[in-house]
């Protein structure tokens, strides 16, 4: 059992607690304790998650949903059992909303093809913000050649905030989705998710949004948002990879046709015609990552365990903390000062290559992303080539900031 599951909601996170669910931590790396600070790009595990998986590949590996033995049994069983797990992290009506998938990018394109592809034509448009990753730009692009429909981009301010004035002005008729990033994975801003779904409810605009970045982070509520859809991805909350979810409302999934063909899907089938299942079924054609999904129910139960509410109070405790600490580096400029973060803080140093930083920071036992973080817009817009970016956890401190800061200046004396 993890060992913060008995730790009281209302008491303060007790972070060195979390930090022994996490083997990784202890490990070194160039002989420094590892700091890791590439948690956007992905999270590390607990043990209840490597316990999960491991269990289900060690004790009860079998297909699910076909077989009558005992180990065909439990393996649905535990697969539907996170199906509801996952319901009640979002706060989903009911598991039948909830699609087992690969992560954010296939729920983005399946809501493209499945849902919006059947709806629009030449003329008709796609929104989405300037802050969205690549993932939720890309497979517009794609169905705009395939259809004919018009990509709008919400535009955003030197703060990495969206100009709400020029979203409200392009929202009409002719705007058929409105996808939205609810955290920023490159600059850690977090969008008025709430308000923009409920400006859309004024045109009837259906509404999509990506959460990969949020869960980590914050307690989600899609029947507060009223959001259409909300896309999860596993790795970035402390679950597998290849493990994710997409949220739909039900008369959206029951109007949908299946997006991928094949086993599993299907009530019925002959040479002449199938005969679909019903949702979330019909869009989880074949074998699924049966570990991934199992191992993804395995890390909202211990998000919830620990309190999401308190692992938001405690990490914006540390971004306050670490925004001022870096700002004290001399030539350090933060991309993105968004007045509501999540923690991440994307910058540049002075005279130095983000990909030369990483490297000699690397040597220091501290891991961050350097690059564009598949959000290439956003580096054209701060007309930067790249930005390094440390993104924090629950069970990161400010003991690892305090070294963080102390391999930049290193770094930058080596550097430059």
């Amino acid at each position: 059992m993890s060992a913060v599951i008995a730790v009281e909601n209302h008491s303060p996170l007790n972070v060195e607690e979390i930090r022994k669910d996490f083997p990784i931590l202890s490990r070194e790396i160039h002989g420094k304790p590892l700091i890791y600070f590439d948690n956007a790009a992905s999270a590390q595990r607990p043990s209840a998650v490597i316990d999960a998986t491991h269990d289900f590949y060690s004790r009860r590996n079998a297909n699910i949903h076909r077989g009558v033995h005992t180990l065909a049994e439990e393996a649905t069983a535990l697969y539907e059992q996170a199906r509801q797990t996952m319901a009640r992290f979002i706060n989903a009506p009911s598991d039948r909303n909830v699609v087992f998938l690969r992560g954010v990018t296939e729920g983005v394109n399946l809501v493209s093809q499945a849902f919006v592809r059947p709806r629009v034509k030449p003329g008709d448009q796609i929104l989405v913000t300037h802050l969205e990753h690549h993932s939720n730009i890309v497979p517009w692009q794609l169905l705009a050649k395939q259809t004919g429909v018009e990509l709008k981009v919400v535009p955003m301010t030197q703060a990495g905030e969206l100009d709400m004035d020029a979203f409200h002005g392009m929202l009409n008729e002719r705007v058929k989705l409105l996808g939205v990033v609810h955290v920023s994975n490159a600059l850690g801003t977090i969008n008025p998710v709430a308000d923009m779904v409920k400006a859309a409810r004024e045109f009837d605009i259906p509404v999509l949004v990506d959460g990969a970045q949020a869960t980590p982070h914050m307690a989600v509520d899609v029947q507060a948002f009223d959001c259409d859809f909300y896309c999860v991805s596993g790795h970035k909350m402390y679950g597998p990879t290849g493990a994710g979810i997409l949220y739909g409302k039900s008369r959206w999934l029951e109007e949908m046709e299946p997006y991928h063909g094949g086993g599993e899907m299907i009530k019925h089938v002959t040479f002449e015609e199938s005969v679909f299942n019903e949702p979330p079924a019909k869009f989880e054609a074949g074998t699924p990552n049966i570990a991934g999904g199992i191992g993804l129910g395995a890390s909202a139960r211990y998000l919830l365990d620990v309190g999401l509410d308190r692992i938001r109070e405690y990490e914006a405790g540390l971004l306050a903390y670490a925004t001022e600490a870096v700002q004290q580096v001399e030539g350090l400029r933060i991309i993105g000062t968004a007045r509501d973060k999540a923690s991440v803080i994307s910058f540049t140093l002075e005279g130095i290559h983000p990909h030369d930083l990483g490297t000699i920071l690397d040597h220091s036992g501290v891991a961050i992303r350097t690059g564009h973080h598949c959000a290439m817009p956003i580096m054209q817009f701060f007309e930067v080539p790249a930005t390094s970016r440390m993104s924090l956890a629950m069970y990161n401190t400010r003991d690892e900031v305090d070294q963080f800061v102390a391999a930049l200046n290193k770094a930058r004396d080596i550097l430059a």
